[in-house]
């Protein structure tokens, strides 16, 4: 019995010597001991807790990584899927492609009301509508030259159509795909050209701009060739010029073309950017890039431009134009390689159809920056042109 009850006694009196004032030095031993004890249990847990957390933290880090990477792979898929979907959606519908050659549905600069011309500064500038067709009306800006800038102020479109009598030249101005007749680089190109001393006539497409009707080539050629003849009218005996740029390079031959074979050829052709047929074109443009070795590209993307009865082919129509040509390319035009401008002018140049005509190359330097539009800010333009429209003997050069 004693024993038993020993353990029970000696708490007791462990109880009775830290209870005691006399016995403060054995309380603070047992204190202590009590501490370390409670210590070493907390040290003993601690380490699995911090674990815990790491492998949590690892798991969550894992899971965002797998979910990031599934959404990777889900865009690359579409992406892929997107990819090889377009050429079949182009195939199928040949209509896109039109769009994307004419892209008239894209108007820049925004929010400009062509019927004023002068908000764009073109100060003596008037607006006309001509309907070349039933259902056809087209926006025409003419710009007459900056000496007469003056007399202009407040008169109306007889006054303008009387003034093309005048005894300076006019240019007839074919834009290229894209914008209208309002857009920022061939605005100033009119400026450079009036205060040149030329009348400026330019005009938007049917479904350019303010202009009605549905896109085609033959619709463009044929707007072309009914703002000519408009001119031809008024002009009496004034050199009338032809000059297009880019994709109004293939209305400007096709035009020419066709002014030859009725006899009535313009004084003169000037193509600035051109290319030498719309199929090759279309292969050497920076969107058809991702494309160009695509399996069957010709047939995915150029026989539907031919399907949809487009070719603007400039290499073909050189072969019957008879006027004096010249042809302005820049060097480090990113849209229309300078190469298919050479290659052009190699066509031309030994054709049958200009023995009795000039035909000229002047290529601007790609340090010079001009690209694609912006050979007009030349300060060599001025001359270029004045020697080669003031000449009329046969010259091949470059």
């Amino acid at each position: 019995m004693r024993k038993r009850t020993e353990p029970v006694t000696l708490e007791h009196e462990r109880c009775a010597v830290s209870d005691s004032p006399s016995s403060g030095s054995a309380a603070a031993a047992l204190d202590a001991d009590c501490r370390l004890k409670q210590n070493l249990r907390l040290a003993g847990k601690g380490p699995a807790e911090p674990r815990c957390a790491a492998d949590a933290g690892m798991k969550r880090a894992l899971g965002r990584r797998k979910g990031l990477w599934f959404r990777l792979r889900k865009i690359l898929l579409c992406v892929l899927g997107l990819y090889i979907a377009i050429p079949f959606l182009v195939k199928l519908c040949p209509g896109i492609q039109a769009k994307l050659i004419f892209l008239n549905f894209v108007r820049v600069p925004y929010f400009i009301d062509l019927k004023k011309p002068q908000d764009q500064g073109l100060n003596h500038t008037c607006n006309y509508y001509l309907q070349p067709e039933e259902d056809v009306t087209i926006g025409v800006w003419h710009t007459i030259p900056t000496v007469w800038w003056k007399n202009a102020q407040g008169k109306d479109q007889m006054w303008y159509e009387d003034a093309l009598a005048s005894s300076h030249p006019i240019i007839l101005y074919l834009h290229g795909n894209a914008g209208t007749r309002g857009g920022d680089h061939r605005v100033e190109l009119y400026k450079v050209l009036s205060s040149l001393g030329y009348h400026v006539v330019t005009f938007d497409y049917r479904g350019w701009g303010d202009s009605i009707g549905t896109p085609s080539e033959r619709g463009m050629t044929y707007d072309a060739l009914h703002v000519f003849d408009w001119i031809k009218a008024r002009s009496g005996d004034n050199p009338v010029y032809i000059w297009g740029h880019s994709l109004g390079t293939g209305v400007a031959t096709n035009l020419v073309r066709r002014l030859c074979e009725r006899e009535t050829p313009p004084d003169a052709l000037i193509l600035e950017s051109p290319f030498t047929n719309i199929r090759e074109e279309a292969k050497s443009h920076p969107f058809s890039v991702i494309y160009r070795y695509f399996p069957g590209f010709d047939w995915f993307f150029l026989d539907p431009i031919t399907s949809s009865g487009i070719k603007f082919a400039n290499d073909e129509n050189v072969k019957h134009i008879s006027c004096p040509l010249l042809i302005l390319h820049a060097e480090d035009d990113p849209v229309v390689p300078f190469q298919l401008g050479k290659k052009l002018y190699n066509i031309a140049a030994p054709s049958r159809s200009f023995r009795d005509f000039k035909v000229q190359f002047i290529p601007f330097h790609s340090d010079l920056g001009y690209r694609h539009k912006y050979i007009y800010k030349s300060p060599e333009l001025p001359r270029i042109l004045r020697e080669f429209l003031g000449k009329s003997e046969p010259e091949h050069q470059h």
